[in-house]
């Protein structure tokens, strides 16, 4: 059966999570369309970061399915789905210490085939204004600079889906309203799909479409951002949390 471009292209529901005898997630469920940002927040332990690793196929879930432009991949590992289109970032931005900006480019072009030319890592390179000379060594790149040059490695594949881990981790507040403009330019103007978790309620604020607050495992409320911050249930996982 044919996409449907009107419909979710990412979905998940009744997912389910054990780790170690004890249980994680417990029926957690969404949709994302293409262009939307949404936005997962909850206090730590909530099980955010699981719920990634089992969204980009790191994690096999107790339960559940996992959906992208209407086919099941919940059975996918993590390589098949990035190379179906669906990116991960982390909160940590780990990069290769040992390569330079350039050769770390010309890896990710040349992961998997079709192979990329040096033009299609200048595109992922520009979409997040990432401008470090390609004889600089990785080692040496500044915490957003890390972050632009694994997001650019990803975006040379143009991905549909981005699942993003803490983004604005680290950064400071130029960096946080930069990252704000590269997000609007990658959901509203390139039609990707953004799921991700953050601390930095002003970041949410500002670019997320809806959001979902998680504690314990569990969805507890979800919708539009200034609508639910202030529920009673919100307040007592998330900020009284902290």
């Amino acid at each position: 059966m044919p996409y449907d471009a009107s419909a979710p292209i990412f979905s998940c529901s009744d997912i389910s999570l054990d780790l170690g005898g004890r249980e994680v997630l417990r029926d957690i469920g969404f949709d994302l369309r293409s262009g939307e940002v949404l936005g997962i927040i909850g206090p730590n332990g909530a099980g955010k970061t699981s719920l990634l690793e089992i969204l980009s196929g790191r994690y096999v879930p107790k339960s559940g399915r996992i959906s992208f432009r209407g086919a099941d991949i919940s059975k996918l590992p993590l390589f098949a789905r990035a190379r179906l289109g669906i990116g991960r970032t982390y909160q940590t931005p780990i990069v290769p210490d040992d390569l330079t900006v350039g050769e770390t480019l010309k890896a990710a072009r040349q992961a998997f085939k079709p192979w990329l030319t040096r033009f299609d890592a200048e595109y992922g390179a520009n979409l997040v204004r990432f401008t470090v000379p390609y004889d600089k060594p990785t080692s040496s790149l500044k915490t957003f600079e890390r972050r632009k040059l694994l997001l650019s490695c990803l975006l040379m594949r143009r991905p549909q889906v981005l699942l993003m881990d803490e983004p604005a981790a680290g950064l400071i507040n130029a960096e946080i309203d930069e990252i704000d403009q590269i997000l609007r330019i990658l959901s509203k103007e390139m039609n990707v799909a953004v799921l991700i978790v953050e601390h930095r309620i002003e970041l949410l604020e500002s670019i997320a479409d809806r959001v979902i607050v998680m504690d314990a495992g569990e969805v507890i409320a979800q919708g539009e951002l200034a609508e639910i911050i202030n529920s009673p249930a919100v307040r007592a996982a998330y900020f009284e949390a902290h």
